[in-house]
């Protein structure tokens, strides 16, 4: 009984860590909900290298610090149209303000084209005050919109 037990709870083990692993799928035709999620991981990793030069983690390059912000600049109108009305289906974490408060939807993404906009005016300028502060926007623009219109818990997947 005992080994019957063991082997019981390793099923049960191997089960959740196999559901724990497995994300839900987008199965949707257009695949809205995998496209803007791309975008956003490119936002990520666009936006990373020059949080470390605000924090002074990294030093700042001119010349690398320019194409960082104008790629963000050429990322930041791409995601927008993956919100489309037929793009609210599982497993998005999107909250349903999205769509049905599409105005203020609409406003966070100007703030937040905005905030790139003038990240990228002083991208070049080694002025790294102002550069510091148009990141500091830029993540407050995000975090904002994510705050509003996210589900942050994973149940919501």
């Amino acid at each position: 009984m005992k080994k019957t037990a063991q082997i019981a709870l390793l099923v049960i083990a191997a089960t959740t860590l196999v559901a724990c692993g497995q994300s839900a799928k987008d199965t949707h035709p257009q695949q809205l909900l995998t496209k803007r999620l791309a975008i956003f991981k490119k936002f990520t990793k666009t936006l990373e290298p020059m949080g470390l030069v605000a924090r002074d983690r990294q030093d700042y390059v001119k010349a690398d610090f320019m194409a960082q912000a104008l790629a963000l600049q050429e990322l930041s109108t791409q995601p927008w149209e993956f919100f489309s009305a037929d793009g609210n289906y599982p497993p998005t974490r999107a909250k349903p303000e999205v769509w049905s408060k599409a105005a203020d939807f609409k406003q966070a993404q100007v703030s937040y084209l905005a905030a790139v906009d003038q990240l990228v005016k002083v991208s070049g300028s080694a002025d790294l005050p102002a550069i510091r502060s148009s990141v500091d926007a830029v993540q407050k623009s995000c975090k904002s919109c994510h705050d509003q219109f996210r589900n942050e818990t994973a149940s919501s997947q």
